[in-house]
């Protein structure tokens, strides 16, 4: 899977202009499925819901990448031939 970051927002017909953000996606085990969560928000929601997933024993917090900021002019994310893509938008309380 690539990341892009975007340098100007003339459009998408060029996209020589884009710097790619190799995400890494080593080859899952045989018999099974590799699925990726990107979580989007502000650092804290990033962190809560991490820790969450943790608690709920879903997910380790040292499996997650560090947080990636992403630059004013957004981000690009293309998947794999093939793949599909959906998004679970859920509101948390901000304490």
């Amino acid at each position: 899977m690539l990341c892009f970051t975007r340098q100007d927002l003339r459009g998408l017909q060029d996209l020589g202009d884009l710097n790619p953000l190799h995400l890494t996606t080593p080859n899952p085990q045989p018999g099974r499925e590799r699925l990726r969560h990107l979580v989007i928000g502000s650092p804290e929601g990033v962190r809560s819901t991490i820790n969450l997933l943790h608690v709920l024993t879903y997910a380790e917090q040292a499996t997650w990448s560090q947080l990636v900021t992403i630059p004013p002019s957004g981000i690009l994310i293309t998947p794999e031939q093939g793949e599909v893509f959906s998004l679970l938008r859920r509101d948390r309380q901000v304490e």
